[in-house]
């Protein structure tokens, strides 16, 4: 089994993190749900994305 954006357990979770409740460190660590919830905060600009870093001088 693997999550996608439209699982309910991804809903859930990022539902719960617009609302203050959770923070995106406390999804847990199951199978891909850490990555498609963090892809779904990434679309609505909820998060940054930190692994890629701006080197402009």
């Amino acid at each position: 089994m693997q999550f996608n954006k439209n699982s309910g357990c991804v809903k859930v979770w990022v539902t719960l993190i617009v609302a203050g409740i959770y923070q995106y460190k406390d999804v847990p660590n199951l199978l891909n749900l850490q990555e498609q919830v963090k892809l779904v905060l990434l679309d609505m600009e909820v998060i940054e994305d930190t692994t890629t870093e701006s080197t402009a001088s």
